[in-house]
């Protein structure tokens, strides 16, 4: 199973999966023109992907699901909250043909062939939000952003994943400090909100285990983080809980906000680089 996030950040997210012959994305939050060209630079025609998997309807996640769907005539699938919000709310994406609407209900899974991606609920001000899993040839993938906090339902869904893409939005002392105004900064450390680098770090030494193998730090805040500092907050953190179980450190890293970053692999037992 592959993973590559195409782009990562308040102004536009996307992220690739793979396995075999199946080809999927999370989310389509930039310009389809773009995502064309980035999965035209890791090998992959816009054509060849099965579907768009969308975590809610806010635009850094939908911008260019319109265009690749009309295009391409690609299904595309969400709550029925997100899906309504994304075709009836505010959005500039244009009509979609109602024939690749699917519906996704929370702890359902769906097929792609030999994967299974399935839906769990997250806390996120957005209409019935969801994150997704993968699971293919006994490997997993999780890919989890755009919440203010974690339960038992987010750990459960993550445990046991080889691939753990996960959200480290801001540096709370940043965001206070920051020039937010302060309902903003109330709505992002909010349950409904964005999770820390310090929560993102707390949620990855909860379900350690020996098979993780590479932790991608997504959705970081531009105002109010820094690669630097998201990277150091977890590292910090998970060397320590790695170094109590006698157990060597995942492959850990920032995925890049504008540009493809590197490609994730799990079942060859190698990492790619795609620049």
């Amino acid at each position: 199973m592959k993973v590559c996030a195409i782009a990562s950040g308040s102004s536009g997210n996307c992220v690739y999966v793979g396995h075999g012959g199946t080809h999927l994305l999370v989310d389509a939050g930039i310009s389809g023109k773009r995502i064309e060209q980035a999965l035209e630079s890791i090998g992959t025609a816009a054509e060849a992907i099965d579907g768009i998997l969308i975590t809610h309807e806010h635009s850094d996640h939908i911008q260019g699901i319109g265009v690749l769907a009309r295009r391409y005539k690609i299904p595309l699938y969400g709550t029925a909250e997100t899906l309504c919000g994304m075709v009836k709310g505010k959005t500039n994406i244009g009509r979609i043909p109602e024939e690749l609407l699917h519906e996704v209900k929370p702890g359902e899974k769906l097929w792609f062939n030999g994967v299974i991606a399935q839906a769990h609920s997250v806390s996120h001000d957005a209409a019935n939000p969801v994150c997704y899993t993968f699971e293919a040839d006994g490997r997993k993938a999780a890919l989890v952003t755009d919440l203010g906090m974690y339960d038992d339902n987010v750990l459960n869904a993550v445990t046991g994943a080889e691939i753990l893409y996960l959200e480290a939005n801001h540096d709370v002392n940043m965001l206070l400090v920051g020039t937010y105004p302060y309902y903003l900064k109330q709505r992002i450390l909010g349950e409904r909100g964005h999770l820390s680098n310090d929560a993102a770090a707390k949620l990855v030494c909860e379900v350690f285990h020996p098979g993780l193998r590479h932790v991608i730090l997504a959705h970081l805040s531009k105002e109010n983080n820094l690669p630097e500092l998201a990277f150091e907050t977890v590292r910090i953190e998970l060397q320590a809980v790695a170094a109590g179980k006698g157990l060597l450190m995942p492959d850990l890293f920032v995925a890049e906000r504008d540009i493809p970053s590197r490609m994730v692999e799990v079942g060859a037992e190698k990492i790619e680089l795609f620049a």
